[in-house]
């Protein structure tokens, strides 16, 4: 396990809470959570995307092996990983939300890194619309 933080449980207890943040990160592409646990996640969702940048056998076992969902691990291995082909770490990115309410716990919104390849594709994207609707106006 990355990190010597023990979140306050015992050791199955966090490592399957971390599992489950794990694979609803990979999932949703974005998760809600305490600054610490998503330091944690961080290491953990880092060393899943290494592994399906790999795509062997024995990559996709041991993604099985800590990853709760299938699908999730096909999602990994078939869209979240080739988007991160050409790029070395730095996955995903931690914003600092403030205090929660409640208990005043550093809150943190963690997601996954948009690479310059989806931005460029956003932004042709973004483009021909503009364009298609400056035509549609000229008519």
């Amino acid at each position: 396990m990355p990190g010597t933080r023990k979140l306050g449980r015992p050791t199955a207890h966090r490592k399957a809470m971390l599992r489950g943040l794990v694979t609803y990160l990979l999932q949703n592409g974005k998760v809600e959570t305490t600054v610490t646990r998503a330091k944690e996640v961080r290491a953990l969702a880092e060393k899943m995307i290494t592994l399906g940048k790999q795509n062997t056998l024995a990559s996709r076992r041991a993604a099985y092996a800590f990853i709760t969902s299938d699908e999730v691990v096909k999602k990994l291995f078939d869209e979240i990983a080739p988007r991160y082909e050409d790029v070395n770490g730095g996955y995903t990115c931690i914003y600092k939300l403030g205090p929660r309410r409640g208990d005043a716990a550093e809150m943190a919104l963690i997601t996954l890194v948009t690479t310059k390849a989806e931005e460029e594709a956003a932004a042709a994207a973004e483009a021909a619309k503009k364009a298609s609707k400056k035509a549609k106006d000229a008519e």
